[in-house]
């Protein structure tokens, strides 16, 4: 009964045999022919990657300085205003009134100034005759001193006045995109109170992510990125990619870092500023940013199709000139350009099997065609 059993295994096991890869030459066979290239050598800068949000560097509540009747919208919701632009008109009549009250009241005041003084000038006149008491001629002294501070007062109130009918015309504080309206013509508004709409700068804006502790002291030491400050006062070059894009396409600069460690997350929060003439980057988005983290060097670049697991170790098979095999462990880095970084174990000079893994081993012999990597696989 077992030899039967054993007769039927042993072609199925043939079988399955048959269908595996040569890992090795086959005897009498010719080498197996794998694919080999010597590692991308060139400077590169590694870099690490951070989710953050985009935010305006400027915005602005636009609120009524006066209070009124609205009459007026000058604006379309959503659109771009230029600082200065009339965005609401509120009823100008009883400013307009209290501004002319203000202007009769300054010139009523100046009358009095220029009889007080007139008055004042002939009692000195007449003190000096003696045909005037001194405490009449001290009476109209007051009295024009009385009326030039009637005529600093009117003044005071008339320039209030203009004040508050140039309120009347709410004009755009800063450049940049308004939001919808919030008041509707008819309405009254309060002084200080009532909220008319926001306005966001769009260009530049700023990039706000945060980085635990233990990179930012990375960072501080590669790139010399201090407390509140960034590299000698220049600002490190970032890339960040928006949402749905597969490569970092929109440039800025790191110009600002946080002067303490947030104590509840024991992050920094860094900040980059971000051009964005077409204003296609809105505040609130989210990206992806790609920050520098360390400083150019001359890396060893392999593609991860060329590197091989043995249990928790990484190696590449390498391939002398006589077409013997040799494995070497290596250590990785990060990708960059597509490639994977090689901290340790190679000099950059080797050839490197990177096609036809499957068909080495340690020892034996294999017939190398050689090939140039591109220096970015990216």
């Amino acid at each position: 009964m077992r030899r039967r059993l054993l007769f039927r295994f042993l072609p199925a096991l043939g079988l399955a045999l048959a269908g595996l890869p040569a890992l090795a030459q086959a005897p009498g066979g010719p080498p197996p022919k794998v694919t080999t290239a010597k590692p991308v050598v060139r400077e590169i800068v590694e870099t690490d990657m951070y989710t953050g949000r985009f935010d305006p560097v400027e915005i602005v509540d636009v609120r009524a300085r006066v209070t009124g009747y609205l009459e007026k919208l000058n604006f379309q919701d959503g659109a771009t205003v230029k600082k200065g632009d009339l965005l609401f008109v509120i009823d100008r009549r009883p400013y307009k009134a209290a501004l002319d009250q203000a202007q009769a009241a300054l010139v009523s005041a100046k009358a009095r100034l220029n009889f007080s003084q007139t008055d004042l000038d002939r009692a000195q006149t007449l003190s000096r005759s003696g045909n005037i008491s001194e405490q009449v001629t001290d009476q109209r002294r007051q009295a024009s001193q009385t009326a030039q501070a009637d005529v600093d007062s009117a003044d005071a109130q008339l320039r209030q006045a203009q004040l508050n009918y140039d309120f009347t015309e709410v004009k755009a504080p800063i450049s940049g995109r308004i939001s919808r309206r919030l008041v509707t013509e008819g309405n009254i508004v309060i002084t200080d109170q009532t909220l008319l709409t926001t306005i966001v700068s769009l260009d530049p804006i700023y990039f706000g992510f945060t980085v635990d502790e233990r990179s930012f002291l990375k960072y501080q030491g590669a790139l010399g990125i201090g407390m509140g400050q960034t590299q000698k006062g220049k600002g490190v070059p970032i890339l960040i990619a928006l949402t749905g894009e597969e490569k970092p396409t929109r440039k800025g600069v790191l110009d600002f870092v946080d002067n303490r460690v947030d104590n509840a997350t024991g992050t920094v929060l860094l900040r980059a500023t971000v051009e964005n003439p077409d204003g296609f980057i809105k505040p609130g988005l989210f990206g992806i940013v790609s920050l520098p983290a360390t400083k150019p060097y001359q890396g060893i670049l392999l593609p991860d199709d060329a590197i091989s697991a043995n249990q928790d170790k990484r190696v590449v098979y390498l391939v002398a000139d006589d077409g013997s095999v040799s494995s070497r462990e290596v250590k990785l880095g990060p990708k960059v350009d597509g490639y994977r970084v090689i901290r340790d174990g190679l000099k950059g000079d080797e050839n490197v099997v990177v096609n036809g893994l499957s068909r080495v081993r340690p020892g034996a012999k294999v017939t190398a065609e050689s090939s140039t990597l591109p220096a970015s696989k990216s």
